[in-house]
């Protein structure tokens, strides 16, 4: 469990991080270097989830080593798919990565949401459901490690 205190605002337990694949941990479905090092330090503390609609067909190939579970979307209403999983987690104890339009009721909804703008852009919905915008996957996971700049960030 990851937990934050944000003064003035609230303190989180965190038990899952379910993160987007392509454009949040993949640019053009390649894991981004270093992010699958980080997703496994990070295992030790929260649990692990990417939910993908796999546009490219390679997430499993490239989260093969990662410690996480891979749950790949299709069909209608991705959006709708992302914010039930959360929900089925206990959304106050979910953080959610992403950046697609897919991926703003994700970030909405659960206890902390965090935007990339990476290579691939952010849908600005996506960015202005976020509690924190980053600009790459790294420092987002590194906020993860060090919560204290997570509560400097939001603190009120």
């Amino acid at each position: 469990m990851i937990i934050i205190e944000i003064p003035g605002v609230k303190t989180i337990h965190a038990e899952h991080l379910v993160l987007d694949y392509n454009g949040t941990l993949a640019i053009d479905g390649n894991l981004i270097p270093g992010a699958g090092e980080m997703l496994n330090d990070l295992s030790e503390k929260i649990k692990i989830h990417v939910i993908t609609a796999d546009t490219f067909g390679k997430a499993a190939e490239n989260l093969k080593n990662v410690k996480c579970e891979l749950v790949v979307i299709g069909g209608q209403d991705q959006t709708q798919q992302k914010n039930e999983f959360i929900h089925s987690l206990r959304k106050d104890t979910v953080i959610a990565v992403g950046n697609g339009a897919n991926d703003a009721k994700m970030l909405k909804n659960s206890t902390l949401g965090i935007a990339l703008i990476q290579k691939e852009g952010a849908c600005s919905n996506t960015v202005f459901s976020a509690d924190i915008v980053c600009t790459n996957i790294i420092d987002a996971l590194e906020l993860l490690n060090n919560p204290l700049r997570i509560a400097a960030t939001l603190r009120i």
